[in-house]
């Protein structure tokens, strides 16, 4: 865990706490009130099934079906969204204001709508989840809650792996907001004392809450993670994505360590939240046929050795040759080596290590 002194200076890590508290519950149950210091430790979670690697795959009563497999999701909503929290999306087909083609191998599929997933779990409170649903944007799950005041406001979330429609989340984002003039809040000293010997996050540590980065302990797995403190979550949104806290600086910095081996530099007044994001088995899926892709708005994809010349640099002529031409893209942008990203002045001055290439990626 993280010990953080009386005068907000700096954070040392401590022993890690047991396994019972790393998945205990934020918010009672019913319409009971407790403290923050009496609140029930509940250990659902913990003995849990872990999500198994099961795909479903179907008989093969007809081409299409013969090599279509999915991830079994047998805990999704069966039926529509909630209708307050989306918005009309109107397609493109990959063209600007001009009607140019600017982003090739988009266009048509089934028509959708844009969830509104909250990125900043700003709110504070408990919220309980409705129901785990199905997101046409993004490749895992989204969580519907509902917060238990007086408000009921709903929102949606990124569900994390083992979430399920009934469980309890809270976000402790504004815990340690710095306010307009830089300061901390004036908080309560009961508080303060559990923050400082870690009962307040081992109590509420669990998948699906939001934490400072700062009273996140090291070696946690965690998604959603916000880069600057005022910002939404950027980092590790897809299915499956996580990233583990591995240190913290003297510098109000906290090191972590992203799925492709990079290790960078966060904020510690950022946010993250704890867990996986869900749908973790997504990248093993398999369509099956073509036109399951031109559901999704995915058009073919053509090389350029079969365009004619007018069409690509690699067009035309006889045979399947390019020519004496180097590999290009349609646009006439270098393939191998050519095109550079970046220069020296321009490195990310938060990028402590960066991800394996060459031979060290083996």
């Amino acid at each position: 865990m993280l010990r953080v002194s009386r005068f907000w200076g700096t954070i040392t890590p401590l022993r890690s706490y047991p396994r019972i508290f790393r998945y205990a519950s934020t918010a009672p149950n019913g319409t009971e009130s407790f403290a923050d210091n009496e609140r029930p430790i509940d250990t659902s979670l913990l003995f849990r099934e872990k999500t198994k690697f099961q795909l479903k795959k179907y008989k093969p009563i007809s081409p299409g079906l013969r090599h279509l497999q999915r991830p079994i999701t047998e805990n999704l909503w069966k039926k529509g969204p909630y209708r307050p929290l989306t918005v009309a999306k109107r397609k493109t087909g990959g063209r600007n204001n001009t009607g140019r083609i600017t982003v090739r191998h988009i266009g048509g599929g089934h028509k959708q709508r844009i969830r509104l997933v909250d990125f900043k779990r700003t709110s504070p409170g408990p919220c309980k989840v409705l129901r785990i649903e199905y997101d046409p944007g993004r490749s895992g799950h989204i969580a519907l809650i509902e917060s238990l005041d007086e408000e009921k406001r709903k929102s949606y979330i990124l569900a994390c792996d083992g979430l399920q429609a009934g469980d309890t989340v809270e976000s402790f984002r504004n815990l340690m907001a710095l306010d307009k003039n830089g300061k901390l809040p004036d908080l309560n000293p009961v508080l303060i004392a559990e923050l400082e010997d870690g009962t307040f996050t081992a109590r509420n540590l669990k998948p699906g809450n939001c934490f400072p980065l700062r009273l996140i302990p090291v070696g946690t797995l965690i998604h959603a993670i916000g880069l600057q403190p005022g910002q939404k979550a950027k980092l590790c949104r897809s299915a499956g994505s996580s990233a583990r806290l591995i240190a913290f600086d003297d510098k109000n910095y906290a090191i972590v360590r992203l799925q492709s081996g990079e290790e960078r530099k966060i904020l510690a007044s950022s946010f993250a939240t704890i867990g996986t994001v869900s749908n973790i088995y997504w990248q093993h899926r398999k369509l099956g046929k073509a036109g399951r892709s031109r559901w999704l708005g995915i058009r073919p994809t053509v090389r350029g050795t079969a365009m004619n010349a007018c069409d690509h640099p690699h067009g035309g002529g006889g045979g399947k040759s390019i020519g004496n031409k180097p590999s290009q893209s349609p646009t006439g942008v270098l393939a191998k080596g050519g095109y550079k990203t970046r220069k020296g002045k321009n490195m990310n001055k938060l990028l402590v290590r960066g991800r394996p290439r060459g031979k060290d990626k083996r």
